[in-house]
């Protein structure tokens, strides 16, 4: 089966009214490749305002979203209300809220069985540390996510993947083409141990500084569906990362 290229936009904490208005604008006027889906995760105060504004054929994520129904859990934002507000998807395990608020991998895989059982398709990133890569051990950090995961879920036709080397995030490094497929081919081997058809079926996105330079290249490997966007989904060179497969 041949996967659908798959492109999120990931805002972080950036952005104001105005400047989400202009990013929705530019792609609400952009010709962008029908064989890409397409997907951006603003911040939580403009989810409402990006998917009301946006038009369709672009969905919206969220940037995290709780494990627990609608209750007394403040600060957070639950499926149900994703659903309420028409947001079908959301990040999850993202590595700044992995190291900065120190989410387990446990937790993160707690958050992506709920929301998928209740019918938001989820982001999943993984990725490992400059220090792990360096040590050698980039294959069994991303294997021990994902073993956390396959722990808690049953049902892979909501997840798309994520690989995301930390030290390429935000810094400007960028894991070499090869670094990169040898990556996804490992997450695509192991996904073998869940199912043939899991295998076949999930969409693996590299992430980290992928830019309108270097996404055409990286695009082209076999085991690379995609890419999740962090701080060039804000500029107009976003439109271009869409429409790599066309260059």
């Amino acid at each position: 089966m041949a996967r659908k290229f798959f492109v999120g936009g990931n805002f972080k904490m950036n952005g104001s009214l105005s400047s989400i208005k202009e990013i929705v604008n530019n792609l609400n006027n952009a010709t962008l490749d029908a064989t890409v889906e397409v997907v951006v995760a603003p911040p939580a105060l403009y989810l409402l305002q990006v998917r009301e504004a946006l038009r369709s054929g672009i969905e919206v994520a969220a940037q995290n979203v709780f494990d627990k129904p609608n209750g007394a859990y403040t600060g957070e934002i639950s499926v149900e209300q994703l659903k309420d507000s028409k947001i079908n998807w959301t990040i999850l395990g993202h590595s700044e809220r992995r190291t900065i608020l120190r989410e387990s991998d446990e937790t993160v895989a707690s958050k992506t069985k709920y929301a998928t059982e209740n019918g938001v398709s989820v982001i999943w990133c993984c990725g490992e540390s400059l220090e792990e890569r360096e040590a050698g051990r980039t294959v069994e950090v991303v294997t021990k996510q994902l073993d956390a995961l396959k722990a808690k879920i049953s049902d892979w036709s909501r997840i798309v993947i994520a690989y995301e080397p930390i030290w390429a995030i935000g810094t400007g490094k960028v894991a070499t083409t090869e670094q990169a497929q040898e990556v996804h081919k490992a997450i695509r081997n192991w996904l073998s141990g869940v199912s043939a058809k899991v295998a076949d079926e999930t969409r693996i996105l590299y992430g980290g500084s992928v830019n309108e330079k270097n996404c055409a290249e990286l695009s082209k490997q076999p085991d690379i569906d995609g890419f999740l966007v962090g701080g060039a989904s804000l500029k107009p060179a976003f439109i271009d990362i869409v429409n790599c497969l066309q260059k």
